[in-house]
């Protein structure tokens, strides 16, 4: 059988089997390409993603006030007094530029050495997907002493970018409505979870305030931290007992990666209280700038330890998790072009920002704890009590395993348990008493371990 005969009896599969999808169409048809899943949290990502384009105009220094509305039918507005996204004709696409950003996939000011230096949104997809994914979208602008609008139906220009009327100051206001037939769960936000995501924007954007409201429960909160980071810390540590009253604090650029950490330790046993961020955006799994930090904090404290002899040289290196057993901390870098995981963005993999952050806390972390002798001290020997506590943790599990394996070896034709210290007991009467055993010494670990 040749080729040809699979193929003619086989279903015809030719060029008109291949499909374009044009302008906004991949998105509807794909959309966890761009926002995840398609329920409350894909409905939270639409209002994070026009956010950012906000928060990109306060950190390129043109905004200071965000305001987000939840209307009662479920609708967001969400609003700026930046610059105004640009209206005029875009001069190789002769169209104007809010609708070439609102339209078109990998538009907008994220690209060029004229738009933003730092930007949160990575792709220009933003506002387009969010456009695509709307049942109807509405763009109000303020620029040029008037008020621009276009309005779209599920991704589509509804008539061309018009003026209509005078305005003050400059600005920009979007209006959408998620679209029912792709959010089929139907239209529901959760104010607390958006409320924490702005709350994180206004401590890591300095001078900039948020205002948050929902229509549908009468909920409102406003946000406005001018301590940034430090702030956050000390909110995050708002019930717990610190070590050192004022939080470890550094700024600073290493090639072309600004980077910011505060941290604190607590006499809590919580090792997982760290929180990355890369141009504003939270990666909740991580990457290059918290692997960076990891690995410097670790080496800082080991070094500083073992140099003031509060390890002794008989002791092993702490290790990752016992130096961060308390910890409090929140890493924020600023990049141009930050490469992460996903659109979604939860982990950044710009290697770039491992280098920086380690060499930040490096240099800064170890002054800090040269300057500061009583709290290093502190910090010191909470960490070296994690370290012997999972040592003896460690060894009274390896016991534990132990007794498991030999009590398990008495076979059903042996006469004699193989255990060392009673090679007299028979193995039929330690068959009987192995439960009560077992049970008593399960209590005793579970002792040993709460008083460890």
């Amino acid at each position: 059988m040749n080729d040809e005969t699979v193929i003619a009896t086989g279903e015809s599969y030719d060029a008109s089997q291949i499909t374009l999808l044009e302008g906004l169409e991949a998105v509807r048809k794909r959309p966890g390409m761009y926002i995840g899943p398609t329920d409350i949290n894909g409905l939270h990502h639409m209002i994070r993603e026009v956010v950012d384009n906000s928060v990109d105009e306060a950190l390129a220094g043109y905004a200071d006030t965000i305001e987000i509305t939840i209307f009662t039918d479920g609708s967001v507005k969400v609003s700026d007094n930046g610059r105004g996204i640009p209206v005029d004709i875009h001069p190789k696409h002769k169209v104007s530029a809010l609708q070439l950003a609102a339209t078109e996939l990998h538009a907008g000011g994220k690209f060029g050495d004229g738009g933003y230096k730092v930007s949160s949104g990575l792709h220009g997809v933003g506002l387009s997907v969010v456009n695509a994914l709307s049942i109807r979208m509405r763009a109000e602008v303020r620029r040029h002493a008037k008020l621009w609008v276009q309005e779209y139906v599920t991704g589509k220009p509804q008539g061309d970018v018009k003026a209509i009327g005078p305005a003050e100051g400059t600005g920009t206001a979007i209006y959408f409505m998620p679209d029912t037939s792709i959010f089929k769960d139907g239209i529901e936000y959760n104010f607390n979870v958006l409320a924490q995501r702005f709350r994180e924007m206004a401590y890591l954007t300095k001078g900039l305030r948020f205002r948050f409201r929902d229509e549908r429960t009468d909920k409102e909160v406003s946000f406005y931290f001018e301590g940034g980071i430090i702030s956050y810390v000390r909110h995050l540590n708002r019930d717990k007992n610190a070590l050192h009253k004022l939080p470890f604090y550094a700024e600073r650029t290493v090639n072309d990666v600004a980077v910011e950490v505060a941290m604190q330790y607590t006499d809590t046993y919580d090792t997982d209280s760290i929180y990355p961020f890369a141009n504003n955006i939270n990666n909740t799994d991580g990457g290059a700038h918290l692997s960076g930090f990891r690995t410097a904090l670790t080496r800082v404290i080991n070094n500083y330890a073992k140099a003031k002899s509060l390890l002794k040289e008989n002791e092993a290196n702490l290790t990752g998790d016992d130096v961060r057993e308390g910890l409090t901390a929140v890493i924020s870098v600023k990049l141009k072009d930050p490469l992460f995981s996903s659109q979604t963005k939860e982990k950044l993999v710009s290697p770039e920002a491992a280098g920086a952050v380690a060499t930040v806390i490096g240099d800064a972390f170890a002054a800090w704890l040269d300057e500061n002798p009583g709290e290093a001290r502190r910090i010191i020997e909470k960490a070296v009590s994690a370290a012997r506590t999972r040592l003896a943790v460690q060894k009274v599990r390896e016991t534990a395993r132990r007794v498991r394996w030999r009590v398990s070896r008495c076979p059903a034709n042996s006469q004699t348990a193989p255990i060392p210290i009673l090679p007299a007991v028979n193995c039929t009467l330690w068959r009987a008493i192995r439960p009560a055993v077992a049970f008593q010494a399960t209590q005793w670990l579970r002792w040993l371990m709460v008083v460890i």
